[in-house]
């Protein structure tokens, strides 16, 4: 098999896309595509029969999420659980979390203590001496986690099924575990704790920040607006320890251990065997950092055994290993981009090595890496920056040269007098702090993300096939075959893009953002974006508005969608429940205008806000066209003295049905509405307040005559909506009912005047 087991795991790629799409097309694709290499002689039967094998195996090895997926009603209700602690403890200072497998069904469950005011994390550790290894008895009931209810949301369910936990425990107090005993790993877990304290004691908090992040694998000090900045650009990896990062401290002790004459070459690299392992756990055993670890040992183990094995094969054998160890580890998201990202560098080595140029070389090997991410990047994230190719020749050297020996040097340098110390610190801070505000100011002026959607399966086949062509010919120096294989691949992401833009159905979506609303409206063609309400949650601190409802809810649809310029949005009234998250979206996005009516009262600031971001503000008391699309204000019709009652009435068509959005509006402005417009019928109503028994009457029911009504409410919210009394007026009137906290999202799906209602939930 030497030179041949980058077909075992190609097979084993085949398996998991199988299992992960559920279709059995990809396992037709392999057996011809082996049938093909056996016919002509392209590949000998031992191989063939190894890829086989190894399909087969990982076929039914893999785990099948769906199929695993446990219900409510299969959760045992005992209370207490015996078993014992099979991962790190990790600690925040609001929060403390295990993994705890049972000892009687072996489930693997997620154990949480959200800490009060009168306790601490590390005081509950030390309270209740959990780590791991130990064997504990844990008092609490099993739940599953909230279910998602929107569209493109982070689903955390699923999230912990591709983990192998089936179930998590909130532990209320520190009675509720008993633990005793531990593991001789959680000795290392405890020395890389202590590591991480030692350094936040020694240096900054802007320099220890960097230090665990890039030696000791910890990013948790690092600034939210850093990590979104290098997500914005695709410079995660940077964040996260990989082959570089190993291959920089296997370098440094290697030399040490060499040059100083303290071990002989032979002893040195025994000493490197069992040292990589441990470094991978201090190292927070990340998949990229297990992967370049396991890479050298074997390198090491095979030139000891003096076997030639090249690197294609010590990768694939690393990648079956990894999968035989950790069965749950194909549906991590660094073990993918880790191996995907390194097997496509492999393949291009040849084509990287005929360049003189270092700069370059550098250019080529980011251009190789965010190519062969795109498509999972567009499904995981739905956008990509293509600039960010360009910007990884700056910032890679930098922290490959600078940054990264820098902060290992730090490391070893901390016992130093204190003088010293904090001249480095002095020194580091003051030359990254320039290079972080360089790479805001790129991101500043030259932000223009693609924000595509998902990439559709046969569209992700396709574009690897279309990149491998234009590698195969870029390394044969044929260059216009490349062009033209490269012009497809611009063509095809071109094709994704304007998806939207070819399709003849529009969507209106009462996305569940709990007590509040927020609708998006879709025209056809992607005519048009338009919003009715961006509604959020309040803080507790000064009861402003939180970015919470936006970034886990609105931004994951919109960009699901392949949104980032909006047409307008309607906003009923100035309550944070239907306009908080407006400042959130005008930041991130290109709004064209906000449209409110006579009686919204806006203030200077938000004013000045808004223009800034270049948004127009339009007061509306009639109607307006919205690129075809014709929205009708029938209120408020004067001052009712109430920001309730001065909601924003509004009145459209969709899907050749009458629509009417009424925000918050009580019965008075119910029934000018009925006393002014008194032929009046609708097919949908948008009930108001979000069913409280001071809106919706049984006459303006009556009147209007609706077919459905929707209701944007809070699941087991606090204030009783939606009251039993309007429940039973809409039943009466045999009206169908959507609410998101029984159905989740809510979309109405159309084309020319026929459409349907979809439940996000089943």
């Amino acid at each position: 098999m030497r030179g041949y087991w980058h077909f075992a795991a190609f097979s084993v790629v085949v398996s998991i896309l199988t299992i992960y799409f559920k279709t059995n097309w990809f396992i037709v694709g392999f057996f011809l595509w082996l049938l093909y290499l056996y016919y002509y002689r392209k590949l000998g039967s031992i191989p063939i029969i190894m890829s086989i094998i190894s399909f087969l195996f990982y076929w039914v090895y893999i785990p099948n999420i769906d199929v695993d997926m446990p219900r409510n009603d299969m959760i045992s209700k005992e209370t207490s659980h015996s078993g014992k602690i099979t991962s790190p403890i990790s600690l925040t200072s609001n929060k403390v979390e295990f993994l705890f497998q049972e000892r009687q069904t072996q489930n693997k469950v997620s154990v949480i203590f959200f800490p009060d005011e009168k306790s601490s994390s590390k005081s509950f550790l030390k309270h209740t001496s959990i780590k791991h290894g130990a064997k504990c008895i844990v008092h609490g009931e099993l739940e599953l986690p909230e279910q998602t209810t929107n569209p493109g949301q982070f689903d955390f369910h699923t999230y912990l099924l591709k983990q192998g936990i089936t179930h998590q425990i909130i532990l209320q107090s520190f009675d509720d575990i008993e633990c005793h005993g531990g593991s001789r790993l959680n000795q290392i877990f405890t020395l890389r704790d202590n590591l991480l304290n030692y350094v936040n004691d020694k240096y900054s908090k802007k320099t220890s920040s960097w230090l665990n992040a890039l030696v000791l694998g910890d990013d948790s000090f690092i600034s939210e607006q850093t990590v979104d900045l290098f997500q914005r650009w695709n410079l995660s990896h940077i964040l996260a320890i990989s082959g570089l990062h190993v291959g920089l401290v296997v370098a440094l002790l290697y030399f040490l251990l060499i040059k100083l004459n303290i071990l002989t070459k032979e002893k040195a690299k025994l000493i490197m065997i069992f040292f990589l392992p441990l470094y991978a756990l201090l190292a927070g055993g990340e998949p990229s950092v297990w992967r370049a670890s396991l890479s050298i040992m074997i390198f090491i183990i095979l030139n000891k055994a003096k076997l030639k094995f090249n690197y294609t094969d010590v990768l694939s054998i690393v990648f079956l290993l990894f999968i035989l160890f950790d069965k749950y580890i194909v549906y991590h998201v660094g073990f993918q981009l880790s191996f995907i990202v390194t097997f496509g560098l492999i393949l291009s080595k040849n084509w990287i090595a005929q360049s003189n140029s270092s700069i370059f070389q550098l250019l080529q090997i980011s251009f190789v890496s965010q190519m062969m991410i795109l498509p999972l990047q567009l499904s995981y994230f739905s956008t990509f920056q293509p600039l960010s190719i360009l910007l990884n020749v700056i910032v890679v050297p930098y922290f490959s040269i600078f940054v990264i020996p820098l902060m290992f040097i730090f490391l070893f340098l901390s016992p130093f007098p204190v003088s010293i110390v904090k001249f480095l610190d002095y020194f580091f801070v003051h030359i990254h702090s320039i290079f972080i505000h360089l790479v805001t100011l790129i991101d500043k002026h030259a932000d223009y993300p693609w924000i595509i959607g998902n990439m559709p399966i046969v569209a992700t086949v396709l574009y690897y096939v279309l990149f491998f062509m234009l590698m195969k010919y870029l390394q044969s120096a044929n260059h216009p075959k490349a062009f033209t294989y490269g012009c497809s691949i611009s063509l095809l992401i071109v094709c994704l893009a304007f998806r939207p833009y070819l399709s003849p159905i529009g969507t209106v979506t009462m996305l569940d953002i709990g007590q509040g609303d927020a609708f998006v409206i879709e025209l056809p063609y992607r005519k048009g974006v338009i919003f009715v309400d961006a509604g959020a949650n309040f803080t507790f601190n000064d009861f402003g508005s939180s970015d919470k409802v936006y970034k886990q809810i609105i931004k994951p649809y919109l960009y699901s969608r392949g949104i980032n310029y909006i047409d307008a949005i309607f906003l009923s009234h100035e309550d944070i429940d239907h306009m908080g998250s407006v400042e959130y979206i005008l930041r991130d996005m290109k709004v064209k205008e906000v449209i409110i009516s006579d009686y919204y009262e806006l203030d200077r600031q938000t004013v000045k806000l808004w223009k800034e971001y270049g948004t127009h503000i339009r007061r509306l008391n009639d109607k307006i066209d919205i690129n075809g699309q014709v929205f009708q204000t029938i209120g408020p019709t004067k001052d009712m003295k109430s920001p309730n009652e001065n909601s924003l009435i509004l009145y459209t068509k969709f899907g050749g049905m009458s629509w009417l959005f009424t925000g918050d509006s009580g019965k008075d402005s119910e029934n000018e509405i009925i006393d002014r417009y008194q032929n009046l019928a609708i097919d949908v109503l948008k009930v108001g307040h979000h069913g409280s028994r001071t809106s919706t009457s049984k006459i303006f029911v009556n009147q209007l005559d609706p077919s459905y009504a929707l209701i944007s409410v809070g699941k087991k919210n606090t204030y009783g909506h939606p009251s039993a009394d309007v429940l039973e007026i809409l039943e009466k009137e045999k009206v169908q009912l959507f609410r998101t906290d029984l159905d989740g999202a809510v979309q109405f799906r159309y084309k020319n005047t026929e459409g349907t209602f979809y439940k996000f939930l089943p």
